[in-house]
């Protein structure tokens, strides 16, 4: 499906690159989620063909072996009325009727494994077309946000490098480095300050514990000698 290698090139594609090469990126996405419908629409014309034919074999099993149960009942009659010649006709037909039975199970068995397995594709395809508009609006709003940055960094650009702006997100990166150097160190050290705080909130929870056990047995054994 050359429609779905196209989409998903799209979306592995870096948003600012697909503004370059597209004139209408938006207009391109929508194109190949109709595409897509299309695709789907002849996929399921092509699976219902197959359904049917499983529908087919089926009441011709049922059919078939409608007749050996038939002709097994005429070979009974036959032989009530002692007419054995007759009954081995029936019987010869209830073969006959059981062979195809046979026949027409295989079939069917692989008919209905082909429908089944046809059937999960078409599944698997409207799931992926689901997947595919919501990634073409995530698509259409990272488009925004790469104009509205193209924007800022224009106005950011006609700004001095002196600027209180400046200055300020230089201050804001060496605070985020000291942060990380921090974290960095407590990690050499191996050192996790969310796992120490929580092993000194059970320990606490614990010596409670403990406390309040020791506290019930000294009950238990004061109690009795009142």
């Amino acid at each position: 499906m050359k429609w779905f290698k196209t989409f998903s090139l799209v979306v592995r594609s870096n948003v600012s690159a697909l503004c370059e090469h597209f004139e209408n990126p938006e207009r391109m996405l929508q194109q190949l989620l109709i595409d897509m419908e299309e695709e789907l629409e002849r996929v399921r014309a092509n699976v219902a063909g197959v359904i049917a034919d499983e529908i087919q074999l089926g009441r011709q099993v049922d059919k078939a072996r409608t007749e050996s149960e038939q002709w097994q009942e005429r070979a009974v009659s036959a032989l009530k009325r002692q007419d054995d010649s007759a009954a081995k006709a029936a019987l010869e037909q209830k073969v006959l009727a059981d062979q195809r039975v046979e026949t027409l199970t295989k079939e069917y068995a692989k008919q209905k494994e082909e429908s089944a397995k046809l059937h999960r594709a078409i599944r698997d395809l409207e799931h992926k077309i689901r997947q595919a508009r919501h990634k073409r609006t995530l698509l259409v709003a990272r488009l925004a946000r790469v104009e509205s940055s193209k924007n800022i960094n224009r106005v950011m650009r006609c700004a001095d490098d002196t600027s209180a702006v400046a200055q300020f997100q230089r201050l804001e990166q060496r605070i985020e480095r000291a942060e990380a150097m921090e974290e960095a160190y407590a990690r050499l050290e191996d050192r996790d300050p969310k796992a120490e705080e929580l092993a000194q909130q059970f320990a606490e929870r614990e010596q409670k514990e403990r406390l309040q056990k020791e506290f019930e047995e000294l009950k238990r054994r004061v109690e009795p000698e009142k």
